[in-house]
This record gives structure tokens, C-alpha cells and sequence, in this order.
């Protein structure tokens, strides 16, 4: 992968802020029910604003820190659990795509030793769980993940991927968008064909994941993750996946539950 690849995923600018801000609303949304209505015991103080502001810290953002998977109630049914075999809602599949979801057996992976197909780059960030994020180096960051306990690796700069066969996590390089909602932008290729969800949705090993990490941090302190991704693989897909996830920022390791990966859980 070249850096020139970085610049040739399609996306709007436009649709890329609206789904930032509506995951960013979603979540507080989430927050506030989770803290009760104004006045319940142990919020505390007057009634916050509906939506309070958000303040964006300085480019480029610090991801670092342990996070926290934020489910809401639109995605719970996909993501809390497998999705029932021929649920494929949202994702609009080739024949040949529907083909092989509809023939998905947890029982023939695990006999195959391919337990963690819907645990690669383009799946992961979907199953619920936590990422510790470090500075591995001054041009890569790591990411690990314990739902699976998964690594991945971003590339930062000028950087070549080494010779090799492709794999689960993929070869990701990245750079920080200051294209206005700042973050980071990865791309990711030479994955191993694996499982968009974990019913059997497929993409291939020419499927290209595009995913922007946006920061944001309300007034109290709290900080959100809003990850948008594109997957782009016209080998399964009529057209780009599109799809928006959160984090939030956790102050330790507390929770950190490396799991091994599971075809059927």
C-alpha cells in the first residue's frame, strides 16, 4: 500500500460530519439515561443541557487510554449477540455474498480452526468489548482489543508493507486528517477473507477498510471515540458498508477481559 492510497477512498466530507454528530448525540444519549433523569440519586447539581457542547482537543488528538464499546439501542440486536443465520439487514450483498452467508456454519469454522473469522480488521471494532490503545513507537500505534484479544497495528508516514501472506488484522497505514473534524484516518488491506458480522456476512482478502477516528469531549470531561468506517469490496458488497460505532474513554484497565475468539458467541 502506497500513500497515494489514502487519497483515493471515495467518501463526502458532508456525510462523514453527520454521522459523527449523530453517534456523538447518540452516546450522550446514552450517558444521560444511564445517569438517570435530573435530580435522581447520585447525579446530583441542576439539569444539564440537552446537548451540551462539545470541545474538540488540539490536532493531532491523543487516542491513547483504554476504551469502552457504547451500545445503543439501534444497533444492540447486531452486535450483543450473533445475528440469526440470514439476518443480513443493512448490508446490501452480491448474489454470490448471499450465497455464501446463507450457507454460514459456526460448527464447520470452528472444525476448520477458523473460530476467528468475524475477529479481522473489517469485523472487530463491532464486537463489543474494550481497546487499549498505546504508542508503540513514534510511527505506530497499537491497538489491542480483548473480544478475541486481537492486535492491530497503524502505520504512521512513509511506510511499506513487508513481502508476505495476508492476515486476519491486516496491513494498516494512517495519517491524521486535517481535512476539519481532524482525527485519524486509517486504511487497511491484505486482510484475509473474514466475516463482516458474525453471522457469515463476507468480504474478501481485496476488501479495503476505510475508518476515521474521531475524539470528542464533552464540557465535564468525558471523552467520546466516534469510529466511522467504509468497507469497499465489490466481491460481496453492491456498495460500500458505511457504519458508525463509540467508545468511551475509561481512567484504567479495569474490565480489560482478553477473551479467545468464538464462532458462535
Amino acid at each position: 500500500m502506497t500513500k497515494s492510497t489514502l487519497h483515493h477512498i471515495p467518501r463526502t466530507l458532508q456525510c462523514r460530519q453527520l454521522l459523527v454528530l449523530a453517534a456523538t448525540l447518540a452516546a450522550i444519549q446514552v450517558q444521560a439515561l444511564a445517569q438517570g433523569p435530573p435530580g435522581a440519586p447520585g447525579r446530583g447539581g441542576p439539569a444539564q443541557p440537552a446537548v451540551p457542547p462539545l470541545v474538540r482537543p488540539p490536532r493531532p488528538v491523543d487516542l491513547t487510554g483504554y476504551w469502552v464499546s457504547v451500545v445503543t439501542t439501534a444497533d444492540w440486536r447486531l452486535r450483543m449477540v450473533p445475528p440469526p443465520k440470514g439476518d443480513f439487514a443493512a448490508v446490501r450483498m452480491t448474489p454470490a455474498a448471499i450465497k455464501l452467508a446463507s450457507a454460514w456454519d459456526p460448527a464447520m469454522d470452528e472444525a476448520a480452526g477458523e473460530q476467528c473469522k468475524a475477529y479481522g480488521a473489517a469485523g472487530i471494532m463491532h464486537i463489543p468489548g474494550r481497546l487499549h490503545i498505546t504508542q508503540k513507537d513514534e510511527k505506530t500505534l497499537q491497538v489491542d482489543l480483548d473480544a478475541g484479544t486481537q492486535t492491530r497495528l497503524f502505520h504512521l508516514g512513509d511506510w511499506k508493507a513487508p513481502a508476505g501472506e495476508a492476515t486476519l488484522q491486516g496491513e494498516s497505514l494512517a495519517q491524521w486528517d486535517t481535512s476539519g473534524t481532524g482525527g485519524l484516518k486509517v486504511v487497511t488491506n491484505r486482510m484475509k477473507p473474514g466475516y463482516l458480522r458474525r453471522n457469515g456476512v463476507p468480504y474478501s482478502g481485496n476488501a479495503v477498510l476505510t475508518e476515521y477516528f474521531d475524539l470528542v469531549r464533552q464540557p465535564a470531561g468525558d471523552q467520546w471515540l466516534i469510529l466511522t468506517t467504509v468497507l469497499e469490496d465489490p466481491a460481496n458488497l453492491v456498495q460500500p458498508y458505511t457504519d458508525s460505532i463509540q467508545f468511551r474513554k475509561q481512567a484504567n484497565g479495569a474490565g480489560w477481559d482478553p477473551t479467545p475468539c468464538s464462532a458462535k458467541w
